[in-house]
């Protein structure tokens, strides 16, 4: 933001009102003429240009509209010629996240890489915005069975939920089961819905979204719901072939604007879970080292 929005205060409506009175007439094709007296574009012609009422661009100046929509706020943010780093401001500033105009990143900042490698007696996996599983550690692995053992592209959460004709995509190697199937299904459903606010040009996750609408029908029902969340939480029974039931919980983390989602998978101390956690952990079942990073 630049030093007049600045000064003026650092609420949605200054901020907007700095903005316009920066702008030129001549800066978008206007005749700035002798006799007038605004600074910058008048509200009529900002509201003309991004497609809103002269009342509603008023009450956003004066406080008293302070939720605009995604689409107005692009509107706005195209009227006003911001930067990029403006226009995810003014998103940010209307309680909304900034879409992105690249693909879903694949990749971890090396600094949660270096942490999450200090978490050797969890299992932790992390997943891209739309549950593409991106990493692993061994405990993950021991856990829950190589995911390697799986093609690379096949590594997705939601299609493993969700499968799609014959082929059922396999994370996890043994059978798992949700304590609350129906709330993590409609959760995953509506994250992925967010993501595609954040993300709407990413080829893979409309492509995602496209298989699992036309050939899942509880996928195209909840889908249909237009829920939009972020999946959080939820408790699961995995039956190990070695140490036999194991009942966690599943946290989930997210890594700011590359919507990283880092899982993690725990047992109440002291309990017998965390003593057959830390059996699969140690059992003589195959697994494969977590992908280089």
């Amino acid at each position: 933001m630049d030093d007049m929005a600045t000064k003026k205060g650092l609420g949605l409506g200054a901020t907007i009102r700095a903005w316009r009175e920066r702008l030129s007439p001549s800066s978008v094709g206007l005749p700035s003429g002798r006799a007038r007296r605004a600074t910058g574009l008048r509200r009529e012609e900002l509201a003309e240009r991004a497609g809103v009422s002269v009342d509603y661009v008023v009450r956003l100046e004066q406080g008293r509209a302070t939720t605009p929509s995604a689409q107005v706020v692009a509107s706005l943010a195209y009227a006003l010629q911001l930067t990029t780093a403006e226009h995810d401001h003014l998103y940010r500033m209307a309680g909304l996240v900034p879409p992105h105009d690249g693909p879903i990143p694949d990749r971890m900042p090396p600094g949660v890489h270096r942490v999450l490698n200090r978490l050797g007696d969890v299992a932790v996996a992390v997943f891209a915005a739309d549950w593409q599983m991106i990493w692993w550690n061994p405990g993950w692995a021991a856990l829950l069975g190589d995911p390697s053992t799986s093609p690379p592209e096949l590594r997705n959460f939601a299609r493993e939920r969700f499968p799609v004709g014959s082929g059922h995509v396999r994370i996890a190697l043994w059978p798992v089961v949700v304590q609350n199937s129906d709330g993590s299904d409609l959760a995953i459903v509506s994250d992925l819905r967010r993501a595609t606010g954040r993300f709407p040009h990413d080829a893979r996750l409309a492509e995602l979204i496209r298989v699992l609408t036309a050939g899942n029908e509880t996928f195209a029902r909840l889908w249909a719901s237009g829920t939009v969340a972020a999946h959080r939480e939820d408790r699961k029974t995995i039956e190990h072939p070695t140490a036999g039931l194991v009942e966690v919980d599943c946290d989930v983390l997210t890594d700011g604007d590359s919507e990283l989602k880092i899982v993690i998978l725990t047992a109440p101390p002291g309990s017998a879970d965390e003593d057959n956690l830390r059996l699969a952990m140690v059992a003589d079942v195959d697994t494969a080292p977590a992908p280089a990073f």
